[in-house]
């Protein structure tokens, strides 16, 4: 059995060490938020948090998270940060096809988490992971820069 803590819950799981938290999250828990992309770690579609730091689900064995704090999209919103965020998407309407949107809200929410007044180039460095098959790239940039104002 693997024990888990993820978004302030305490789980069992009876998978292999080797399994990617990914499958756990959404095989196992059938927590769906946290999206499947590339499976290699490329495109950021599975990006969730390990004590506080954007990590690619879809590469990141369960044994190696035991122990650890995760938070997935599910709970981005039990802080101010994430809150924040998502009101700034929801208010530029960065979404379009909404796939990849997991993803760049948890590196955005990191981002925000360790510099409340990033520039373009420390936005663009913190979402370089994050592929949009849509292409919202500058409503993305927008949207940190009007949650880092709300921050501030």
């Amino acid at each position: 059995m693997i024990k888990l803590t993820i978004n302030g819950k305490a789980h069992q799981l009876d998978v292999a060490p080797d399994t990617p938290l990914l499958w756990a999250l959404r095989d196992t828990l059938q927590m769906t938020g946290t999206k499947y992309g590339c499976g290699q770690a490329l495109c950021g579609a599975c990006t969730v948090h390990v004590d506080g730091t954007p990590v690619r689900a879809c590469t990141t064995p369960v044994s190696a998270v035991v122990g650890r704090k995760i938070r997935t999209i599910e709970a981005v919103d039990s802080e101010r940060v994430g809150k924040v965020v998502q009101e700034a998407w929801r208010k530029l309407d960065v979404v379009q096809c909404g796939y990849c949107q997991s993803g760049q809200i948890m590196s955005a929410v990191a981002l925000l988490s360790q510099n409340r007044k990033p520039t373009d180039a420390d936005i663009d460095n913190a979402m370089s992971g994050n592929l949009c098959r849509c292409a919202t790239y500058v409503r993305v940039r927008a949207a940190i820069h009007e949650a880092a104002k709300a921050l501030a």
